[in-house]
């Protein structure tokens, strides 16, 4: 079998980083946090037109998901949560923290999406928005951190 060779273009350009820390709280043990709208004011505020959007908690017990937001589906998307990473399972690491099946689903589902940025624009699915999923709160801040790179 022959591969095509691969090309190779490279386009100088000042490329623009943009980013802000956002701040939120959860209520509840398991919880769903709408982000949507503020990463949409923050790839605005970037004034870059096109490139990509990171979404990024730095925490070991949240998670980042795309999803679309009506209340039975947010429901159901818990109770999978609940069920995958079995919060009362008596996990080793509960003999220290009490919150094993966090770190679970923060490693399983991941702490960052990425969506590009096109026109201005954040680019997602007509039924997706951006939810950090809480699952060891309630708490009384969360970071994520947004970052826009691109012209």
């Amino acid at each position: 079998m022959v591969s095509a060779p691969i090309k190779l273009i490279v386009v100088r350009s000042m490329c623009k980083i943009y980013y802000e820390v956002i701040r939120v709280s959860s209520m509840k043990q398991f919880d769903l946090i709408d982000l949507t709208e503020r990463v949409e004011d923050v790839v605005r505020k970037s004034g870059i037109k096109n490139g990509l959007c990171l979404v990024f908690a730095p925490h070991a017990t949240a998670a980042i998901i795309a999803n679309e937001r009506e209340y039975g589906l947010l429901q159901d998307i818990l109770t999978f949560i609940k069920e995958l990473v079995q919060p009362g399972r008596g996990w080793k690491h509960n003999a220290i923290d009490d919150n094993a099946h966090a770190h679970i689903g923060s490693a399983v589902i991941g702490s960052e999406r990425a969506f590009p940025v096109i026109d201005g624009k954040l680019v997602r699915g007509t039924w997706q928005n951006i939810f950090l999923v809480e699952m060891d709160g309630p708490r009384s801040v969360r970071n994520v951190i947004i970052i826009v790179i691109g012209d």
